[in-house]
């Protein structure tokens, strides 16, 4: 017994520092980021409780719905382009007569290796105005206006391009270690019933890289409703008109600019409710499909 309990203890002790630590970090910040959503404040000292008046106050915030209505245009983007893009450059690499695939799969993946703000920053040297190198190409090739406002007019479309340049390798690893799953007797067996790549593909690959494809949606879903670092060094902020507004970016500014760090945390509380509603939704669709 004495020994049981002695082991006891000791595993305790071990679980200690990462208890700590968890409850530092995270336990007291949530349960203070809740306890700050019912409150306005102003400054760090001054605070007011008012219930649910700041998620009365989202319901009707145009500001806030131009951010959401921005981060779920970005979020489709990355969902319906990113991923297909991703899982066609898997099947591409996937193919045994492909040469160099090695090599072209680092070249692919590369750019996760890099920061956000390292793309953001290069990025908005490929699309500045005037010495831009996308201006200066096209002004090259084709006699393109040299001074064509790409962030100025086409906000959205440059950080899709500027994402996709990024995650689309990081997701094709995915899907290339997924696509490692696919039962090769299966592939073979269809192709002698006379089964066509279109076919193969819906009905024998899709089927088994599937679970992959949906941690990946979600995934790109929660990314997606994090965007921060990408908009506000690109654009120096929302761009034009709040163009380039995320939700994220207009909690920053409702918290750290304009000082309110009880709007802001409601703000944070209603993404999070947001991002538990796709992983609910995610689950159920998920074991609809596993029926």
């Amino acid at each position: 017994m004495n020994h049981h309990a002695a082991q006891s203890r000791a595993a305790y002790l071990f679980l200690t520092p990462f208890l700590a630590l968890f409850v530092v970090f995270l336990i007291y910040p949530l349960v203070q980021s809740l306890w700050l959503a019912f409150q306005q404040t102003h400054g760090p000292s001054i605070t007011r409780y008012v219930g649910l008046d700041n998620f009365k106050s989202i319901a009707v915030d145009r500001l806030f719905w131009k951010a959401f209505w921005n981060t779920a245009v970005f979020a489709l983007a990355s969902v319906c382009i990113q991923l297909p893009i991703a899982l066609g450059l898997a099947m591409l690499l996937n193919r045994p007569d492909v040469r160099g695939r090695a090599f072209f799969r680092l070249i692919f993946f590369s750019p996760a290796l890099v920061g956000l703000v390292f793309v953001a920053v290069l990025f908005g040297l490929i699309f500045e105005k005037r010495t831009g190198l996308l201006n200066v190409t096209l002004h090259a090739v084709a006699g393109f206006d040299p001074e064509f406002p790409w962030l100025q007019q086409y906000v959205m479309p440059a950080l899709i391009i500027a994402a996709l340049w990024l995650y689309a390798g990081f997701n094709m690893v995915f899907f290339l270690a997924a696509l490692q799953n696919v039962s090769r007797d299966l592939l073979e067996a269809a192709t002698v019933d006379g089964a066509g790549p279109l076919r193969r593909f819906l009905h024998v690959t899709l089927p088994a890289i599937r679970p992959v494809g949906s941690f990946l949606v979600l995934l790109s879903l929660i990314g997606s409703f994090q965007l921060f670092e990408l908009p506000y060094i690109l654009l120096g902020g929302g761009g034009p008109d709040n163009q380039g507004l995320t939700v994220v970016m207009y909690l920053y500014q409702a918290g750290f600019d304009a000082g309110d760090l009880g709007y802001a945390s409601a703000i944070g509380w209603t993404i999070a409710i947001l991002l538990g509603g796709f992983a609910v939704a995610q689950r159920y669709v998920s074991a609809l499909d596993e029926r």
